[in-house]
């Protein structure tokens, strides 16, 4: 099995705050935040620190159990509460628009949150506090039954390509696209993992080959503009990512640039696999014309972030960055846009810079996801099974538990 003793958890609950890795300054600074609010956890969902879809379903589950034992605690009318609640959670939900997942988690607990309010309020607050809890042990739970039935679809000796980080990163650990290839990689069936670096937050460049790396599994990185060329030179044997909302006909949501590799790998006789948890099915969509696109900060495609570690080499530097930063992190003046902040970082100091690359003004189309429609779908791997076309028939027998532990379609 690969080991994944090094790859830390991603979000967990601990001293009655909400913690995470920080997965903007991955992998070169690894920065953990304790989030004391559930604007705290609003804040990390929408600046990315924690990102991929059943992270970030856990994510609203553990932000609304932060409510509860915060600002919730401090309420005595169960009504009332409730009300608050929902209002909470609705509020976390929104956050991010195109992953399902988010909004799952947030109904989950409206959901239980009403139809355990029997107990009276006293009670109600730890039981709120433990469905989360329940919510993040599950997802572990799903991605590691997701990684088995996924193993089985990889033929021995595969190279397989995949897209942005759909990793232990992404969850509350082991992953679901890579959680197949952690699997299969157990099983002896992986030669290589080519990464594609996933523009323009480099998902793939930053987070998947660090995990890869990590947990010995073999890897290289590539371009986006490279997967093409790499499979029409017979090196691609599979294509497997993940999912931010899947629609009842098939049709998948992810990571800008998805769609492009489905119709590489069609043209290339290639199998294209999703997987994803039964949380990240939205059946009551038809298709995904009717998922909603979420467009980011053009500076994402203007110009690089960049965070990093100074270890000063001489008195002389650490007496200057003392300077620097003994009132708190310190602003650099930098001409043509470009910014940059120093901050110190235990006995080393930490830069964190943003550099344009682009010529000021330019117009800017940044989504953060496209749609792949069903018929590019080779099949879509879950935790409950393996569902093919046609898909309106095995996703809806998936999610009903009908057509657990099989292959459907």
């Amino acid at each position: 099995m690969p080991d994944l003793g090094n790859i830390p958890p991603t979000i967990w609950w601990e001293d009655g705050t909400v913690r995470m890795i920080d997965q903007s300054r991955l992998p070169l600074v690894g920065d953990l935040l304790v989030c004391n609010s559930f604007e705290g956890v609003c804040t990390a969902i929408s600046g990315m620190a924690v990102r991929g879809a059943p992270a970030l379903g856990v994510a609203a589950a553990l932000g609304v159990a932060l409510w509860s034992e915060t600002a919730g605690a401090g309420i005595d009318d169960l009504r009332y509460y409730l009300d608050e609640l929902d209002r909470v959670a609705d509020e976390i939900a929104t956050t991010r628009p195109t992953a399902v997942n988010l909004k799952w988690g947030a109904e989950r607990m409206k959901r239980f949150a009403r139809e355990n309010s029997d107990v009276g309020l006293d009670a109600l607050r730890p039981l709120v506090l433990q469905e989360a809890l329940a919510i993040r042990t599950e997802d572990e739970e799903r991605n590691r039954s997701l990684g088995a039935h996924g193993a089985a679809l990889i033929e021995s000796g595969s190279r397989v390509l995949t897209h942005c980080n759909a990793g232990s990163l992404a969850t509350a650990y082991f992953g679901t696209a890579l959680g197949v290839i952690f699997s299969a990689h157990a099983e002896g069936k992986i030669v290589q993992v080519w990464v594609d670096e996933t523009r323009p937050v480099l998902q793939g460049a930053r987070l998947t080959a660090w995990e890869l790396r990590m947990a010995g599994v073999p890897c290289k990185l590539i371009c986006d503009n490279m997967a093409a060329a790499v499979m029409r030179q017979g090196l691609v044997d599979a294509v497997i990512v993940g999912a931010d909302r899947i629609a009842a006909n098939g049709d998948v949501a992810n990571k800008i640039g998805t769609y492009s590799l489905a119709v590489l790998c069609k043209e290339h006789g290639i199998p294209f696999y999703v997987a994803a948890p039964s949380s990240t099915m939205d059946l009551t969509l038809v298709s995904g014309d009717g998922i909603e696109i979420e467009e980011r900060d053009e500076r994402e495609v203007t110009g690089v972030t960049v965070s990093g570690v100074i270890e000063p080499r001489t008195s002389i530097e650490t007496k200057a960055l003392d300077a620097l930063t003994e009132a708190g992190p310190y602003p650099l003046g930098m001409t043509k846009g470009h910014q940059m902040e120093l901050s110190r970082k235990g006995g080393a100091y930490q830069f964190d810079a943003w550099l344009r690359v682009a010529p000021p003004n330019v117009e800017v189309y940044n989504p953060a996801f496209d749609v792949t429609p069903a018929e590019y779908v080779t099949a879509i791997v879950t935790e409950r099974g393996i569902a093919r076309a046609p898909y309106g028939i095995s996703l809806a027998e998936l999610c009903s538990g009908t057509g657990a532990i099989h292959e459907l379609g």
